[in-house]
């Protein structure tokens, strides 16, 4: 099943619109580290502030991942392969790609990979 060009491009402008609000968040927080010069003088209160600092890299670095995924849904909607999943070759349903468009398996594929444990699966 192919989706209609309409469907297409309605879920690239969606994958555009969270890619430039990830990549404006990403540049607002490197901003706001880079410019962290504010020196503690109790070593609970820097350790706190390290943690903070520690916990955000992670969430941005899980950002710059979701920024990826999103890369490769856009790349996939140039070579028309979006929407078919990975895995089994197998439409995803137009309800999981509204939840997530930059999902590369359909919700059995999914289930499937879940319940052995692992997590990024790929087609041969």
């Amino acid at each position: 099943m192919t989706l209609r060009k309409e469907k297409l491009e309605e879920f690239r402008i969606q994958l555009l619109d969270r890619k430039q609000a990830i990549i404006a968040d990403l540049h607002q927080a490197t901003e706001d580290l880079i410019n962290d010069d504010i020196a503690y003088s109790d070593v609970v209160d820097q350790a706190s502030a390290d943690t903070d600092k520690t916990l955000t890299v992670q969430m941005k670095n899980r950002e710059r991942d979701v920024l990826v995924e999103i890369n490769e849904a856009l790349r996939r909607i140039e070579v028309g392969l979006f929407g078919e999943c990975e895995s089994c070759g197998e439409a995803i349903s137009d309800a999981r790609m509204k939840v997530n468009p930059s999902t590369t398996l359909c919700i059995d594929c999914k289930a499937e990979l879940e319940s052995e444990g692992h997590r990024f699966p790929r087609r041969a």
